[in-house]
């Protein structure tokens, strides 16, 4: 019980106010730290892959295609 009692006694004592000023230092400090440099560059990589893997598919996709069914063929010629 002293504990919910200590509890309560230290939300009066800090207030909306006080709670409101800690969030916003809070978002301020994860906003300018720059442990999220490292998530944007991945980010950017991933995002380029992406990007040219639907260029290359746009590009080539006859050509893949071609491929992808001789490897089938070959495949299904050995078990078969």
């Amino acid at each position: 019980m002293t504990n919910t009692f200590k509890n309560t006694d230290e939300r009066r004592s800090r207030g909306m106010k006080g709670t409101i000023t800690n969030v916003f230092a809070r978002a301020k400090g994860i906003i300018s730290g720059k442990s999220g440099d490292q998530m944007t560059g991945w980010l950017i990589v991933v995002l380029l892959v992406v990007v040219v893997g639907a260029v290359f598919l746009t590009l080539y996709q006859g050509s893949i295609t071609q491929v992808w069914n001789s490897i089938v063929s070959k495949i299904t010629g050995l078990l078969g």
